[in-house]
């Protein structure tokens, strides 16, 4: 899915009325199927921005467009239908705790079913090999029908992006995916995560909190302070310098895993290095 902003400006969910767009004046372009992460210091927009992407906030001015067209100009049944092509999966997974794991996975696919469809996946989850192999992705296929009261928050957080994964949506916006994860885990769930959109063929969009993650992942890399796009670069552009005034007054939140060591090159071998 393409996305346009063109000098869209934004509230926060919970501001009052006349109170100052938390993002933008904004224009940003996404092409259809890029991955792009979003990193900047707490309070800087990322999550109002991720929520006027999935049409669940207005913008106050300017527009925002998918494929072209404005959803908030569409009549109530096409903006629903556009909203179906969307997923959200927000920092914390809003998942019903006495549900059980594959129910929560497959709810992901609610959009396309019809009312009687999805009243009897309730009752008799029918898809459970897509359950099952979204979850593997995760290394959650064996809570398969757990119930998810008995997950940790790290196994809630990444059963949510499962979720994502069979939703079958044309934009995936993921707030804070690795949140509640180990390192260990989060890398694995981040290229989870990357290679399922990419198999799709779905536009991602990920606010990041973990900087070295995105670098990692991500190849364009978005940096936002105070509604304000501060950089858009590719990830061997975007230095300490760089992150440094991104950061400034919040250096703390920088702190990433430390990065995998290096080989032990061995005497007799030559070694070459290529800088950037």
């Amino acid at each position: 899915m393409n996305v346009l902003l063109e000098a869209a400006a934004v509230r926060h969910p919970a501001a009052r009325r006349g109170a100052a767009a938390a993002v933008g004046p904004l224009s940003l372009g996404l092409d259809a199927g890029e991955q792009v992460a979003i990193i900047g210091p707490s309070g800087a927009g990322k999550t109002t921005l991720l929520l006027a992407l999935a049409c669940a906030l207005r913008p106050t001015s300017g527009r925002v467009l998918l494929d072209g067209a404005d959803p908030w100009a569409l009549s109530a049944a096409a903006l629903r239908q556009r909203r179906g092509q969307l997923f959200l999966a927000p920092q914390v997974p809003p998942l019903p705790p006495r549900q059980r794991v594959v129910t929560a996975v497959l709810a992901g696919r609610l959009p396309q079913m019809g009312l009687l469809t999805s009243l009897r996946n309730l009752l008799l989850p029918t898809d459970l090999a897509t359950a099952h192999a979204a979850l593997d992705h995760f290394d959650l296929a064996d809570k398969l029908f757990d119930r998810v009261d008995r997950l940790s928050g790290g196994e809630r957080q990444r059963v949510g992006l499962a979720r994502a994964l069979v939703a079958r949506a044309r934009l995936l916006l993921v707030d804070e995916p690795l949140s509640a994860l180990d390192p260990a885990r989060a890398g694995q769930a981040m290229q989870s995560l990357v290679d399922g959109a990419r198999e799709c063929g779905a536009t991602l969009v990920c606010s990041m909190h973990d900087v070295p993650m995105a670098l990692r992942h991500f190849p364009r890399v978005i940096g936002l302070r105070e509604g304000a796009v501060q950089f858009d670069l590719p990830p061997q552009e975007v230095g300490p310098d760089r992150l440094q005034t991104l950061y400034h007054g919040h250096l703390e939140e920088l702190q990433g895993p430390p990065p995998p060591e290096l080989p032990v090159l061995e005497p007799t071998r030559p070694a070459v290095l290529h800088c950037r």
